[in-house]
Parts: structure tokens; sequence; C-alpha cells
């Protein structure tokens, strides 16, 4: 942790002492949110993820990189649409000239916005640039506790058909079965057939599709909602590690093991937080088989319920993180009002919030 702090401070004096004050230099006086971003797209850097897309035929593509550095710059200023971007961009010639045009000419209409979109979804821009964030700034870190959580993600999206119910097998009559009768296989639960899978085998195996989703509220009251649901590992000091996007229908358990694979190949941590909807033998086996220390609440069963140990409870606490980055990502990156269809584009929309934020979170921790 010191180590990440001293490199991040002098990542912070760096953007202080140097690129904060060649930038006013250059373009003028910045903003709070001006400062953010810039200090944002400094530690992400974005464009260097950009596939270069020039040098094939036809007509040359718009700059991709600056592209790329205005949908960060929407997640930050938290717009809902790319025309409310496009609007501000053509007002403030500051914002302009930080994401990378000079004059109000330079900038794109908005369907070259939608195509370039289109393509970092396409590409997964996003999901590499926060994977190797992860890497630089929190691979060799040592990390106490792992909360993970879902969130409910609201669009405007007509929600996939259900599939048809595979017929069950029928109920084998009571006492011996005759001679000759083959054994009853038992079908593997998704849960139980996980740990044999590899990530990409358990990424592919969950539902994407966009659907009708409920939970119960704080007052006990069954809510639903339209699209999706995000699940995400945070690390302390509120990071976002991993996350993945599924059917808004999907259980929370279905999505733990998964999770639980993708951020152990990224960081270290010594304890996993879940909430009772994680309460089951596979992903405690799961959790220990990867050497950490899970302490998930208890269902209540029989009308009990197990209460935590005092030191149990005290580190369960922790779990908060997890529910602050949501209601973070919702109330300041834009997560609130999604109008992008399509699982690949939300999950791509939503990526870009989350690298607002992590690259936030970072500058907090020595700010």
């Amino acid at each position: 942790m010191n180590d990440l702090r001293q490199t991040l401070s002098q990542y912070w004096r760096n953007i202080q002492e140097t690129l904060f004050p060649w930038v006013v230099e250059e373009i003028g006086d910045l903003s709070e949110k001006q400062r953010q971003l810039v200090a944002a797209l400094e530690l992400l850097r974005i464009e260097d993820h950009v596939r270069n897309v020039r040098g094939f035929r036809g007509r040359p593509s718009d700059d991709r990189k600056a592209l790329a550095r205005a949908f960060v710059a929407k997640a930050v200023y938290g717009f809902a649409t790319t025309r409310h971007l496009l609007e501000r961009l053509l007002a403030d010639s500051t914002l302009r000239q930080i994401c990378g045009w000079n004059r109000r000419s330079d900038v794109p209409g908005e369907s070259t916005f939608s195509r370039a979109f289109a393509q970092f979804s396409r590409d997964k821009l996003a999901e590499r640039v926060h994977e190797a964030v992860i890497a630089q700034y929190q691979a060799d870190r040592l990390i106490g506790h792992i909360s993970r959580d879902s969130t409910e993600i609201e669009v405007r999206e007509k929600p996939a058909p259900k599939p048809k119910p595979v017929p069950q097998q029928e109920k084998r009559k009571r006492g011996r079965p005759p001679k000759g009768t083959p054994p009853v296989i038992k079908q593997l639960s998704r849960l139980e057939r996980q740990p044999a899978m590899t990530l990409q085998e358990m990424i592919e195996e969950l539902p994407k599709t966009c659907d009708i989703g409920c939970k119960k509220n704080s007052q006990g009251y069954t809510e639903h909602w339209r699209g999706y649901k995000l699940h995400l590992d945070i690390a302390d000091g509120q990071i976002p590690i991993s996350c993945i996007l599924t059917s808004a229908s999907l259980h929370d358990s279905q999505a733990a093991i998964p999770l639980a694979t993708m951020s152990a190949r990224r960081v270290k941590n010594l304890y996993d937080l879940m909430d009772s909807a994680y309460d089951a033998n596979a992903i405690r086996e799961y959790s220990q088989s990867l050497e950490h220390v899970p302490i998930i609440d208890h269902c209540r069963r029989a009308g009990e319920k197990k209460a935590f140990a005092p030191h149990e409870a005290r580190r369960y606490g922790e779990r908060s993180a997890v529910e602050r980055v949501n209601s973070r990502l919702k109330e300041e990156f834009g997560a609130r009002l999604i109008l992008f269809r399509g699982h690949s584009k939300v999950m791509t929309y939503l990526m870009f919030g989350i690298l607002a934020l992590t690259a936030d979170q970072l500058i907090r921790l020595v700010r």
C-alpha cells in the first residue's frame, strides 16, 4: 500500500507541478471538473490503447484517439447522450482542446461518434484500458478485502423473449427400477460446473440479453426493472477490479465464481466479502481454493439466521465500499440513464464510467 501511495503521490505531483501549469499556459484556466478530466486522461492514457486504423484503403477515419478521450470526458461530466457531449464540445473551447480538437470545425458529427463508439465496443477498448490500469497500479498491492455485489442497470430496450423451458425428465416410480433401466444421471448446476470451466467458458454461459429483473429493496418491497445487471468486485479504497454485465434476471450467485476468477488473475487479496445472495457452499469452497477467506452473510434458514463472529462482523462492514461505488457510478458517471441498446454497447458505456471512477478513486488516495 505504501508503494502504491508513493507511486501515485509522484504521479499526482507531476500533474500538479508540470501538467496543470502547461495546460493552463496553452489553453487557459481550468475548472475543477476540467482538472479532474485532465488528471483522469493522464492516468488512463486511453489513446495508447486505440487501434491505429490509418493506412487502409478508402476514406480516412477521423482521429479515434480524440474520440476515445471525448468518451472519457462524457463519463466524467456525466452526460447522458452524445448530443449533450457534442453541444458542450462546440461551446467549451477548453474541453475541446483537452480532448484533442483545436477548432470547432474539427469536431466530428454525431454519426462519426456513433460509428467510433460501435468500433470501441467491438474492440472492447474500455475493458482493455481498465485491465491495464489495474495491472499497473494494483497488481503488486496486497488487498485486504474484495467486496462483491451487483446493481441494476435500467435501459430503454425491449426485453428479449424468454426461451422455452427445457422438458424435464419423467420422475421415476418408487421402488427398484426394472432390470436393464439406464441409471439416472444427475444434472450438475451451473455453480457445480463452473470450477471445472475456463473463465471464457464461464462468461459465455451467462445470459446477456435484456430482460426483467427483480429484487427486494431495503424496506422489503419487491422492485422490478428492465435491462441488465452489473456485477462488481471492489477493492479497498473503492477501486473497481473486475466487472461482468449479465441479464437482469440472473441471480447474483451465478456470477460469483467468474468474478472471483477474473479478480484473482489481476490482484492478490485476503478476504472475499459477499451478502446473503452468495450463501452457497460452492462459492465458499472456490474462494478457499483461491487461498482467500470468504466472509458471506448467511441466509435465514428454518426461521433462524446464523450470526457473524465479532471479528467477521467488523470485516464485513467494509463491504459498504461496493455500495458506494454503485451509487457514484450512477449519480456521477452517467449510469443512471442509459440510452444505448445491446449488451456490448451498454457494457462499453458502463466501462467508460468505471474508467473515470477508477482514475478518480486512485487520485483520491493521495490528494
